[in-house]
């Protein structure tokens, strides 16, 4: 096979074969292929696209690059659940809990933040203590132990993404839906859970900017999950407004943890019963109705909350920040946005109000970039809401930034408002 007639091929939308395509994942996993080679093909599949077939082949080819977990130790039906990222989006640590409560087991591995905030990982990481990086039968043995862990991604679990990952965000070529779907699903598959249920965001604060854009991606991943034998479901939700009222690494453990607590009601909680719920029924716990009602229950009797407390535990970090929620890390300087006039909010730029935490230090903009964990933004409004002259719109934080002019100017951006 030939690495420039597969270029060509691609370039001049005639379809690869199976064999064609899991040979160049191979070849340039194997360093047999050079970046700039690669560089082109990705090039071509950004404006041209593939077939089904092919982004199921594909995915199939990146995933067998490296390991397989075989999870069937953990004795039960296991459920992994991914979002495709926003502004504010702790959902994984509500989630997980939630759905281990009620007796299925909820073994994920993250990665850490590159933008707005950091990850799932990043988060967890701002619990004092938390180990992230474990080996695979210390995590198996906590997952059967509570029904949920989350560790880093690491090990030899697709390196074929991780090679291809990095070539496309610095050529230009990460904003095309098979490419999207594979690099998600192929990580997916390699943790080998019975049941992926798949968080695709739409929106200002999303990746997928448009609603039809994000339905093209859920649907052809629930397809490449069931070709793969999985049960497969995504959920196409809004991301235009950030996903709860905190932003940023300990300020949105906080809120999760507050959540579990049985402290907070609204469009957070919504959606973490609507996935938990999901999640249940394709582990056959029951209809959905039944499985909202028992993710409910979970949160409400505090079971939940326990299994997060327990896995804290069994990580190495601090349990007792379940409880005590000023255990977290504080900011050093914070300033409250105020009202100059009475207002309603029409609606809130969720990507500027991610950049505003950028600016704050709650993300990175390097791969090996520092965070300072209790960098973010509280909102004290949502869509709709009417604000008073003097009232506060919403509060900064950090321990790095004590200057707030760029970042409250940005913030106030982020809000487009009338006057009543």
């Amino acid at each position: 096979m030939n690495i420039i007639d597969i270029i060509n091929k691609t370039k001049r939308n005639r379809q690869l074969s199976d064999e064609e395509i899991t040979w160049l994942v191979s070849e340039y996993t194997s360093g047999n292929i050079p970046d700039y080679q690669m560089s082109a093909w990705l090039m071509a599949v950004c404006l041209n696209g593939l077939t089904e077939r092919e982004t199921i082949t594909l995915t199939i080819a990146m995933r067998d690059t490296g390991d397989i977990l075989d999870l069937s130790g953990i004795g039960g039906i296991t459920a992994d659940k991914h979002s495709t990222g926003g502004v504010g989006d702790k959902t994984s640590l509500i989630i997980g809990p939630a759905a281990a409560a009620c007796g299925i087991y909820v073994p994920k591995m993250s990665g850490r933040g590159l933008g707005h905030t950091g990850g799932t990982i990043d988060k967890l990481e701002s619990i004092s203590g938390y180990r992230t990086e474990l080996p695979f039968d210390e995590f198996s043995e906590i997952v059967k132990k509570t029904g949920f862990s989350i560790i880093s991604q690491s090990g030899n679990l697709c390196p074929a993404d991780k090679k291809i990952y990095a070539l496309r965000n610095a050529t230009g070529t990460v904003d095309s839906i098979p490419l999207i779907c594979a690099s998600i699903m192929s990580k997916k598959l390699a943790l080998n859970a019975d049941c992926i249920l798949l968080d695709v965001k739409y929106g200002s604060g999303a990746f997928m900017k448009s609603y039809d854009d994000a339905c093209r991606l859920a649907g052809l991943m629930e397809k490449v999950g069931a070709s793969a034998g999985k049960k497969c479901r995504a959920l196409v939700t809004d991301m235009n407004a950030p996903l709860g009222k905190n932003i940023g690494n300990a300020l949105e453990v906080r809120e999760a943890i507050e959540l579990l607590q049985n402290k907070s009601r609204g469009k957070l909680y919504d959606l973490c019963i609507e996935i938990t719920a999901n999640m249940l029924e394709m582990a056959g716990k029951g209809n959905l109705e039944e499985c909202r009602a028992m993710a409910e229950n979970a949160i409400c009797s505090g079971r939940a909350l326990d299994v997060l407390r327990r896995t804290i535990e069994l990580h190495g970090g601090n349990p007792q920040v379940t409880e005590d929620i000023s255990l977290l890390p504080r900011a050093s300087y914070s300033y409250e946005i105020k009202a100059a006039a009475d207002m309603k909010i029409l609606s809130v730029n969720s990507e500027e109000i991610g950049m505003t935490s950028l600016i704050l230090g709650a993300g990175r903009t390097e791969k090996d970039g520092r965070i300072d964990m209790s960098a973010g933004i509280v909102m004290n409004c949502e869509c709709g809401d009417k604000i008073y002259k003097g009232e506060t719109i919403m509060t900064l934080y950090s321990s790095v930034c004590s200057d707030f002019t760029e970042a409250s100017h940005r913030a106030l951006n982020s809000i487009e408002k009338i006057l009543i």
